[in-house]
């Protein structure tokens, strides 16, 4: 199964992706793997965050903090929830150079980086990601902000097309966009 989770900042995405990983779907001494891609800031806010989040999950779930997420994708034996691809999106940008670069430059890698996320993301058992919903607004200003705005709204599609569900929190609300378990359940009058 694999669980695509999007929304706006507080929108109670991650809260939602953790709960799918928690009794009733799963015993709540499961070994999760909390896949944690986003950056080692020296930021207050930052780090209340980061305190809540982890305040959350079960003592049976490990933390790997990482911007391999492919490789840990891969390495991982049981389910594995990644918060959050918007992060891991940065990151990649940042170590690739990208914020003030051609595209020519670092568009290649970033490409075969996240062919190698997809990757993992199709060969996973038992995945729920965590990701920004972008472009609801204007086209940001700055260089970066449409960098970053264009490149995880094609990562978000990319993933959402090998997903199972995709799930969509608003105002703590959630909304199923994509629902497959569902429809192979239920088909609709008339589908053959």
């Amino acid at each position: 199964m694999r669980v695509l989770v999007t929304g706006g900042v507080r929108s109670g995405k991650s809260r939602h992706a953790e709960s799918l990983l928690l009794p009733p779907h799963l015993p709540i001494d499961a070994p999760v793997t909390y896949l944690a891609t986003g950056p080692v800031l020296d930021d207050a806010d930052w780090v209340a965050r980061i305190a809540l989040h982890r305040g959350r999950r079960p003592a049976a779930w490990s933390t790997v903090e990482t911007t391999d997420a492919a490789a840990a994708l891969g390495a991982a034996t049981g389910p594995v929830l990644l918060d959050c691809l918007g992060t891991w999106l940065t990151a990649q940008l940042d170590e690739l150079g990208a914020w003030e670069s051609p595209e020519s430059r670092w568009g290649p890698q970033l490409d075969d980086r996240i062919a190698a996320l997809d990757s993992a993301w199709h060969a996973a058992a038992h995945v729920v990601a965590v990701t920004n919903e972008v472009g609801w607004g204007v086209v940001p200003e700055h260089r970066s902000g449409r960098i970053f705005a264009d490149r995880l709204g094609l990562l978000n599609q990319r993933l959402a097309a090998g997903a199972d569900r995709v799930l969509l929190a608003v105002a703590g609300q959630v909304l199923a966009v994509k629902d497959t378990a569902s429809e192979d359940d239920h088909p609709e009058k008339g589908d053959t």
